[in-house]
């Protein structure tokens, strides 16, 4: 997850930080840790956004880690830039995992996920805060198992799998 300088935690994540495991009929389970630099001006709990990640994975069986961020605008404009070179603060990152684990768990990696935009997203779109939201951590959980948007075949691909979870969520279509 982010990291002080110091490549320790910070104290403030350290102490912020909650990590749940829903399980699931399926088999398996996800480890998330979730830190919260920001809860303003709202931000699920960890176990709704545990559950939304989880039921991203589909039928992907195995124990998997995942690890999310709230940040404010500030943060996830720096880290925008840094990464994908846009000096804007963004909705999500996806930072998939690189390395396995000899325990046999699958980390998927981390996302960080900016509260203020994805408000102002729900605003204008006319959602309510919860369901934005859970459109955010699907659509960056799928980004970490390898699903993407920059062709048009793929971003039909991935739209679909989206709206299937966020269906199963009882939400309704995002992209209507």
């Amino acid at each position: 997850m982010m990291q002080a300088r110091t490549g320790r935690p910070t104290r403030r994540a350290r102490r912020r930080s909650k990590s749940t495991r829903p399980e699931g009929a399926r088999g398996g389970s996800l480890e998330v840790s979730v830190q919260f630099a920001t809860r303003k001006p709202w931000a699920p709990s960890s176990v709704r956004i545990s559950f939304w990640a989880f039921e991203a994975l589909g039928r992907r069986r195995g124990d998997w880690d995942l690890a999310v961020r709230i940040v404010g605008a500030a943060e996830s404009r720096r880290l925008n830039h840094r990464f994908r070179r846009k000096d804007r603060p963004t909705n999500v990152l996806s930072f998939p995992a690189t390395v396995s684990r000899a325990d046999g768990s699958r980390p998927l990696g981390d996302l960080v996920v900016c509260a203020p935009v994805v408000a102002r997203e729900a605003r204008a779109r006319g959602r309510s805060l919860a369901q934005h939201w859970a459109h955010m951590i699907v659509h960056g959980t799928l980004h970490l198992l390898g699903y993407d948007h920059e062709r048009p075949d793929d971003a039909r691909r991935m739209e679909r799998s989206e709206i299937g979870v966020l269906r199963t969520l009882g939400y309704p279509n995002p992209y209507e």
